[in-house]
């Protein structure tokens, strides 16, 4: 899902990742979909590393954070 970045002036730029509505300091993780699952990187160093998970693993670990916030 694609989202209106919010430091654009047009419509036409797009913000790939996403932070936890539960980020308070920013100091956090993001997510972007990827071509087979999910992307996180380290808010702090956007221009480092990124994992990849394969969509089954990625849907199976939110499933479990849902369940135990949930519980």
């Amino acid at each position: 899902m694609w989202v209106k970045s919010s430091y654009s002036a047009s419509a036409e730029c797009v913000e790939l990742w996403r932070t936890s509505s539960y980020s308070e300091s920013g100091n956090c993780t993001e997510v972007a979909a990827g071509d087979d699952g999910a992307l996180v990187r380290d808010s702090k160093n956007k221009t480092g590393p990124v994992l990849r998970f394969p969509a089954a693993a990625w849907a199976a670990f939110t499933t479990t954070l849902k369940e135990k916030h949930d519980a």
